[in-house]
């Protein structure tokens, strides 16, 4: 079986693929590929693993040779599904794979903004606390977690997970009703929007999370509330979230996704984090523990272990 990696570099360079090496005959590694780069490396191959290179129906039409589409990711936006379904090409993803190190990550943007982390280092940075009258800073209130309302939106791996963790310091933890999911009886994320305290998004991006959380929803928080996305973004209205915690309207924002991926185009987000905000953005690093890395690469080769078709 010869197989080949288009993008590598993904998984980071302190990997070790050999649980994929060993599963098949030959394994060409590339850590980068553009898309138009994809059918040259993939001619003669019997089995395509991407990240997020994209194989659209064209380019799979050009590979007769194609049996398997391994995807180091749960998403397989980035594939044909449809042609790759025509033609008989499997297609199999990863998931489960970064539950603890993507929930650990949502504890900590909660209790950094629980803690007004980013303000405080702000302030300790500008020299504030050396000449600060008494022993300490207190200019930003912060919020004690325990007996505070927790509303989760998606109750699968990872949201389960974070309830689970948010639990343990004390918080009463809600799951809203699936968005879209017409016979899911749970009160809705508006309906929960008044009563929360902190909100942790762990839901697909569709068109039914499309701005989950904008403007009419962020009308109805807490003026404190805290709000974490590690879903996908898009799933809040980031322009409004920030117009929001500018105005004092949002106690806290944390995302850890973007709607485009790398922002190259920059952000207002991103911009904004030179301003004295209890605002904090990672770079989609939720999941990036090396521990997750390499259980991808341990499901990849289970996932190479099934049966292909003729």
């Amino acid at each position: 079986m010869h197989a080949v990696i288009l993008d590598a570099a993904s998984l980071g360079p302190d990997i070790d693929l050999s649980p994929i090496r060993a599963g098949v005959t030959r394994l060409d590694v590339h850590d980068f590929t553009e898309r138009d780069e994809a059918v040259a490396r993939l001619e003669g191959a019997d089995v395509a693993i991407v990240n997020k290179v994209v194989l659209d129906a064209q380019s799979l039409a050009a590979l007769p040779d194609l049996k398997l589409i391994c995807v180091l990711a749960t998403g397989t936006n980035n594939i044909a599904m449809e042609e790759a379904e025509r033609r008989g090409i499997a297609v199999r993803n990863v998931s489960a794979y970064g539950t603890a190190s993507v929930a650990q990550h949502t504890l900590m943007m909660m209790l950094s903004l629980a803690g007004r982390l980013p303000r405080y280092q702000r302030d300790v940075a500008d020299g504030r606390w050396g000449k600060s009258a008494f022993f300490c800073l207190m200019d930003h209130t912060t919020l004690q977690l325990e007996g505070k309302r927790l509303v989760i939106v998606g109750q699968g791996e990872l949201g389960t997970r974070v309830g689970q963790l948010a639990g343990a310091f004390g918080m009463d933890v809600v799951f809203a009703a699936r968005p879209g999911a017409e016979h899911d009886t749970r009160p809705t994320l508006a309906e929960l929007a008044p009563t929360a305290d902190a909100i942790s998004l762990h839901c697909p991006l569709t068109e039914a999370t499309h701005h989950l959380v904008g403007e009419a929803l962020l009308a109805r928080l807490k003026p404190e509330a805290l709000l974490v996305n590690c879903a996908r973004g898009g799933v809040i209205d980031e322009i409004a979230a920030l117009e929001a915690l500018r105005d004092g309207r949002l106690g806290g924002l944390a995302v850890d996704v973007l709607p485009e991926e790398p922002p190259r185009q920059g952000h207002p987000l991103i911009d904004a984090l030179g301003e004295p905000l209890n605002l904090i953005v990672t770079p989609h690093s939720a999941w990036i523990s090396p521990e997750a890395r390499q259980r991808i690469v341990e499901l990849t080769a289970e996932n190479l272990a099934f049966p292909l078709r003729d």
